[in-house]
């Protein structure tokens, strides 16, 4: 029987890329080969080529040196026919699309979901959203909505993640360098109220049909961070996961249960992580949700799902398997 070709697809023209390099190329090295063919398809960040990356082409953290997407490699055409090389046509089973922020996952998702959640009962924290036309022409109506919020509160890009581009600012004076540093990776900021309690993370699985939650886990971060910022998170070595998450049981149940439904109210299918706070009295406040969370081997995307019994080799395979049998009834297909 031939092997299924999966395309894994990753790079691009966001300030993600290099994570995006790293959770193809934990993919790539998981990926069962008695059952699939993998393809590495990559985007440039520069010219947004898509290339063929050579399986020989590292795609780890080297002394500290985050991968990317080689920008001299063999280019890829895309029409309505699938991919080709040369004129020569590449075949293609299904992809695995590994892009993270703009231009591919597009976190619009993370950013602009509090009221369906607030609608389904879910705690939310409070927040604005100031585009960078408003903040540069109606300053007086986003200082009005401004103050309004108490601080400290977060400043965030709304389409992106890893935490790049975002500030935990503490007063007035820090809200201008704030913004404006959310503003160069994207036009959309949030701005919101910080959420005091503990960082609570619940990895949501589609198999066979069904929903199903992994056990919460907390993210513990090193005293020298003030925040889960992106150096925490990929090059410092300064985050552990309590997994799974030492918290009293009906709060595991609850989370398990918004996580599932934070991803059925939106419409999600294949995989999500759904991010929470557990405060000090009980209450739940989720955060947001990641429609292509991290896919490196060390991150909780698939740790949560180790720990709640599906290896990572499993795990590419069941969201291969529901890719496959997914039905979209908008494309017909």
């Amino acid at each position: 029987m031939s092997k299924i070709v999966v395309a894994i697809l990753c790079g691009g023209r966001s300030s993600e890329h290099e994570i995006s390099c790293i959770s193809a190329g934990g993919i790539l090295g998981a990926i069962d080969r008695d059952i699939y063919e993998p393809v590495l398809i990559g985007i440039t960040r520069t010219a947004g080529r898509w290339v063929l990356i050579p399986e020989s082409y590292s795609m780890g953290i080297v002394d500290g040196v985050l991968p990317t997407v080689p920008e001299d490699a063999q280019e890829i055409s895309t029409d309505l026919h699938g991919f080709s090389v040369n004129g020569k046509a590449l075949h293609v089973d299904v992809i695995f699309p590994m892009l993270h922020g703009p231009y591919g996952e597009d976190g619009t998702i993370q950013g602009f979901t509090k009221s369906i959640f607030e609608a389904h009962g879910m705690k939310v924290a409070q927040g604005i959203l100031i585009t960078a036309e408003q903040w540069a022409t109606e300053r007086d109506g986003c200082e009005k909505r401004l103050s309004m919020l108490t601080y400290p509160i977060f400043v965030k890009p709304a389409r992106g993640g890893s935490s790049r581009g975002t500030s935990k600012v503490h007063s007035r004076d820090e809200f201008d360098e704030a913004i404006e540093e959310a503003h160069r990776y994207d036009r959309k900021t949030l701005v919101e109220e910080t959420v005091s309690g503990r960082e609570i993370e619940c990895a949501v699985l589609e198999m066979d049909g069904v929903v199903r939650t992994s056990q919460p886990g907390e993210v513990i971060i090193d005293g020298r961070f003030e925040f889960y910022d992106f150096e925490a998170k990929y090059l410092d070595d300064a985050t552990d996961a309590k997994i799974p998450a030492n918290i009293p049981q009906d709060a595991t149940l609850e989370i398990r249960r918004l996580a599932s439904l934070a991803f059925t109210s939106l419409g999600c299918s294949g995989l999500a992580r759904v991010d929470f706070f557990y405060r000090e009295n009980g209450q739940v406040v989720i955060n947001e949700i990641n429609t292509i969370p991290g896919f490196t081997p060390t991150s909780m995307f698939p740790n949560l799902w180790a720990q709640s019994g599906i290896s990572y080799a499993q795990l590419i395979h069941e969201l291969i398997k529901t890719a496959l049998t997914r039905v979209n009834s908008v494309l017909g297909n």
